[in-house]
């Protein structure tokens, strides 16, 4: 069976093996699936999906009055051409007019939630555009819907794509910024949990730049004998290999260096990229140095390891672990990849955080 699902966000979190998906099924001629994917179930709790919903659910919130700062606001109209961009609502609040975008919040932590789960060049347009006519006179505010009851704060996600949150940074001043958490139903109506959450805007100051950790993922689909460097000639099985890496500076050309194949080879994952076909890169952005205790915990889950590899200057065993299926399908990696991303940060109530130990279900 086959559904569609209106949502162009990635969703690695959610969409793993096994997970409940809740379905509708589709009378439209337009879409051929007979089906159509709406919401999917994390820890009992249904997320929605569906980005047309979401903005369903968005006009309930302002018809009831419980968006905080659009109180009494009245929709004049949906899906409104400005410029270059469509939004999602245009408002009247007494004798104001205010441009509203709405994003669909479907990626959290334990006590994080972030937007967007995969780089949205429209979503920054957006919001650019929106601090745009806020300068010439029409309000401007982007309301990001939450499907996560336990969240507590929301950060714009400085890992996947750094210029979203750049841009929501210098613009924070000029639109208003309004993240929401909600809980649905099982029939996916609206609970009465709605609650306000905070952006520790120092933290993402802090960390959104263009260094960190990051995790290449790789995929032999046959074994191979591979000449190494220094290492000399390594066999590898099939499978999927995760790198390790880090850059204190330029992370993002040093993730499009591992995409290209035709380079000179200088690491010893240059060697191993040279036959094998790349399939991510997730970058981990940050000021600390968490290359080898990302290796550690990448250890933990892998099926294998490759001795030395990539770990010369360090005391790791190596850099470089091999698991028999996507790591993208598995959810402890997805639990790791989360607690160095977001799950890690223990931020209260004025803005301050620590670091909390790692724990993979």
């Amino acid at each position: 069976m086959k559904a569609y699902l209106p949502n162009p966000g990635r969703m690695w979190e959610l969409l793993l093996p096994g997970a409940i998906v809740y379905l509708e099924r589709t009378f439209s001629t337009e879409n051929k699936m007979d089906f159509t994917a709406v919401a999917v179930e994390k820890e009992g709790y249904p997320v929605m999906v569906h980005t047309h919903r979401t903005n369903d659910l968005a006009n309930e919130l302002l018809e009831k009055d419980l968006i905080p700062g659009l109180e009494g606001a009245e929709v004049i109209k949906r899906e409104v051409k400005e410029g270059r961009s469509r939004f999602d609502f245009f408002l009247k609040k007494g004798e104001e007019k205010i441009f509203l975008e709405v994003k669909s919040c479907t990626l959290f932590g334990r006590r994080i939630a972030m937007f967007p789960d995969a780089v949205t060049a429209r979503g920054k347009r957006h919001i650019e555009e929106l601090a745009d006519l806020s300068r010439r006179g029409t309000a401007g505010a982007v309301l990001f819907l939450i499907f996560w009851p336990r969240a507590e704060f929301f950060m714009p996600e400085y890992h996947t794509d750094l210029e979203f949150a750049r841009a929501l940074l210098t613009v924070r001043e000029k639109i208003s910024i309004i993240p929401l958490a909600v809980e649905l139903r099982d029939d996916l109506s609206l609970t009465s949990k709605v609650r306000f959450l905070e952006v520790p805007w120092n933290i993402v100051k802090k960390e959104a730049e263009d260094r960190g950790s990051y995790i290449l993922v790789l995929r032999l689909r046959e074994k191979a004998r591979i000449e190494v460097g220094k290492l000399g000639g390594i066999g590898f099985r099939k499978g999927y290999y995760l790198y390790i890496g880090s850059a204190r500076k330029d992370l993002s050309r040093r993730i499009e260096r591992h995409r290209r194949m035709r380079k000179k080879y200088f690491w010893h994952v240059d060697f191993l990229r040279g036959v094998a076909e790349f399939r991510h890169a997730l970058p981990i952005r940050t000021h600390d140095i968490l290359e080898c205790e990302v290796a550690r915990a990448v250890k933990e889950i892998s099926d294998w390891e490759v001795p030395r590899f990539g770990s010369s200057d360090c005391s790791c065993p190596s850099h470089l672990y091999g698991m028999t299926q996507d790591p993208l399908q598995s959810a402890k990696f997805i639990s790791l990849l989360q607690y160095f991303r977001m799950d890690r940060l223990k931020v209260n109530d004025s803005g301050i955080h620590e670091f909390r130990d790692l724990e993979i279900g």
